[in-house]
C-alpha cells in the first residue's frame, strides 16, 4: 500500500474522516482519488467491494461520457426514507461518479457526507498514465479534455456543484426510488443496461438498508404511470436532467408542474400541467405567446428550443454540457408532436 506522511493512505484517510465527524477539523477531501476509499489498496483497477455499483435508469446527459457510479454506506447504517422523496444519508456516506471520454478516464467526482451539516464536493483529475487522479482546485479547470468536434470538457468548480446539488439541502441527484426502481423503463433515453451486481431499490430493501422498511417498493416498484410509453420516457429524461432544479422547492421554482423524481408518478397529470404553461422565456423573434410545450409547432416549444441551444443565455441545463443531446432532442420533439390530442 502506498505510504503517505509516514502512515498508510487508508489510515490517514480514516483519521481525517473521523476528525471531521468529531468536529476537530473542517471537512476536507483527500488530495488523491486513491486515498478516498474507492479502491482496494489504492489500486485503480480494483474497486473496494464495500463500494456498491449502481446505475440510474434515467441518466443525466454529460456530453456522451461513459459513466460508472458507486456508493459507500458505513457498516451498520441505514438510509432514512421516512420521507420517500428526500432520503437522509448517514454520516460517512460517499458517492463516486467516473467520467470516461474516448476510452480514457478524465475525472471522478466524489460526494461525501462528512458530518451532520456538511456534504463535501470533490473532483479528481486523472493523470496521463491513468494510475491515479488528483484533487482539482475549488474553481475547477476549464477545457481540460477534447471530447468531440473541437468541444472541450471542463472540470466543475465547487460553486458549479452547488448550482445543481443545492446549497441548503444537498445530496446525490440520481440515487432515489425512481432511479433505482427494478421496473426499469425500456424506452429510457440513454438508458443503460443494469450492470451485474448493481444496487437497486430491491437490494436496498432486502439487505435492510432502508429505514423504515419499504416492502411496497418491491411489491410495486416505483414508475412513471402514463397513457403511452413515450410520455413515460420523456418525463423520466426531464426528471433526470431538469428535476433537480425545476421542482418548485429549490432556488428555481417555476409555476409549471414539478419535474422532480417523486412528483411525476402521475405522468398524464404532469403533461396536462406542462401543456397549459405559457413560459416567461420567449423565442427571440417573439414578444409573447411562446409555450413550454406546443404540439402544433414542436420546434417552437420553449423546452425543446432550450434543450437544443448551447448559447449560455438560453441552454438547458445551463451547466455541465457543451454538446447538444441530439438523441434526446429528437425523442422529445416527437413526443411533443404526439401530444396534439391531449
Amino acid at each position: 500500500m502506498t505510504r503517505h506522511a509516514g502512515v498508510t493512505c487508508a489510515a490517514a484517510l480514516a483519521f481525517v474522516w473521523a476528525a471531521a465527524v468529531r468536529g476537530a477539523t473542517a471537512p476536507r477531501a483527500p488530495e488523491r482519488l486513491s486515498e478516498t476509499g474507492l479502491y482496494t489498496d489504492g489500486d485503480p483497477t480494483k474497486i473496494d467491494p464495500r463500494n456498491r455499483l449502481f446505475s440510474p435508469q434515467y441518466p443525466l446527459w454529460s456530453d456522451g461520457a461513459v459513466k460508472r457510479r458507486w456508493v459507500f454506506l458505513p457498516p451498520g447504517t441505514t438510509i432514512d426514507v421516512s420521507d420517500p422523496g428526500n432520503w437522509g444519508f448517514p454520516i460517512g456516506t460517499r458517492f463516486w461518479k467516473e467520467f470516461d471520454f474516448n476510452g480514457r478516464k478524465v475525472e471522478t467526482r466524489m460526494l461525501w457526507r462528512a458530518s451532520t451539516g456538511a456534504w463535501v464536493f470533490a473532483t479528481y483529475v486523472w493523470n496521463d498514465a491513468q494510475t491515479d487522479a488528483v484533487l482539482a482546485p475549488p474553481d475547477g479547470i476549464p477545457g481540460i479534455a477534447d471530447i468531440a468536434g473541437g468541444k472541450r470538457h471542463s472540470i466543475p468548480g465547487e460553486i458549479d456543484c452547488e448550482s445543481c446539488h443545492g446549497t441548503a439541502s444537498r445530496g446525490p441527484l440520481g440515487f432515489n426510488a425512481l432511479q433505482l426502481s427494478t421496473d426499469r423503463d425500456p424506452g429510457a433515453i440513454h438508458g443503460e443496461p443494469l450492470p451485474a451486481g448493481a444496487l437497486t431499490l430491491e437490494t436496498l430493501e432486502r439487505e435492510h438498508l432502508l429505514s423504515p422498511s419499504r416492502p411496497e417498493w418491491i411489491a410495486s416498484p416505483p414508475r412513471i404511470h402514463a397513457s403511452n410509453p413515450q410520455t413515460r420516457s420523456a418525463l423520466g429524461y426531464l426528471a433526470g436532467n431538469c428535476g433537480f432544479c425545476h421542482n418548485g422547492s429549490r432556488e428555481i421554482g417555476p409555476s409549471f408542474a414539478s419535474l422532480r423524481h417523486n412528483d411525476i408518478a402521475d405522468g398524464d397529470a404532469v403533461v396536462r400541467d406542462l401543456l397549459a404553461y405559457a413560459t416567461m422565456w420567449q423565442l427571440p423573434r417573439k414578444t409573447h405567446g411562446t409555450r413550454l410545450l406546443d404540439p402544433a409547432s414542436p420546434e417552437e416549444s420553449a423546452l425543446l428550443v432550450r434543450m437544443r441551444s448551447r448559447s449560455p443565455s438560453s441552454q438547458m441545463p445551463p451547466l455541465g454540457t457543451v454538446i447538444r443531446d441530439d438523441a434526446a432532442v429528437d425523442a422529445i420533439a416527437k413526443w411533443i408532436a404526439g401530444l396534439g390530442g391531449e
